[in-house]
């Protein structure tokens, strides 16, 4: 499989280019074009029904996934997400990657992807209680809303990140949810909840947040007669 990511870092564009009889993986809607040659099977995700409804209720995933492969000659797949937005790329090599809701967008068929429960001191409060684990060997696609920021962390090393922000890390990495400051700070502030990562591991972080987008745009949409939005 060979790849480039087109149109970094606002309304990114992955070229997958698939060897003879090549597949990858994709959530539902990623497809944006594809060669004539590629082939397109839907189906639920490995695991079967319950694998496929944890990764829907829980994990907030399609309940199908396409898996798209290049029949007699190397073909050709473009993926994109819903979100404006960049594309990272990770060259997985056996490691686990934690990623966020809406996040997965593509990835090779050996890699397993799973949910993983929070803890009752979860930090996903806007995304549910669950993200997706991702192991095994491949490559796994990735995108975000606005540009993706990478953080290496060193051994000892804390970082602290508004929850909205985060796109993945690595497993091994630990982590607490905490105020941004006092209750007063946490609610009047406009951050809200944070999560303090401890290294060593590679963070991902989207340098925008949607849920404070739709705070924004909510208050700012037509009300109709009766005083709910059109």
């Amino acid at each position: 499989m060979k790849y480039e990511i087109l149109h970094k870092p606002s309304y990114s564009l992955a070229q997958v280019i698939l060897e003879k009889d090549e597949s990858i993986q994709t959530e539902s809607g990623a497809m944006v074009s594809m060669s004539g040659n590629v082939t397109i099977e839907t189906g639920m995700q490995k695991g079967g029904i319950w694998g496929a409804l944890k990764r829907t209720v829980l994990g907030g995933e399609s309940f199908f996934t396409n898996t798209f492969t290049a029949q007699g000659e190397a073909g050709e797949v473009t993926l994109a997400p819903v979100l404006s937005g960049d594309i990272h790329v990770q060259e997985m090599k056996d490691k686990v990657m934690l990623v966020q809701s809406g996040s997965y967008l593509a990835g090779s068929k050996s890699l397993e992807v799973d949910t993983k429960w929070g803890g009752a001191k979860t930090f996903f409060s806007g995304e549910g209680l669950f993200m997706l684990r991702v192991s095994g060997g491949g490559v796994l696609f990735m995108s975000s809303y606005g540009a993706i920021h990478e953080v290496n962390l060193r051994e000892g090393q804390k970082y602290i990140i508004d929850t909205g922000h985060v796109v993945a890390f690595e497993e091994q990495m630990s982590y607490i949810v905490k105020r941004v400051g006092n209750w007063k700070s946490t609610f009047l502030s406009g951050e809200g909840l944070v999560v303090e990562i401890t290294g060593p591991g590679k963070v991902l972080l989207q340098t925008r947040s949607f849920e404070s987008f739709l705070n924004y745009l909510i208050p700012r949409l037509p009300k109709s007669d009766n005083g709910s939005s059109n």
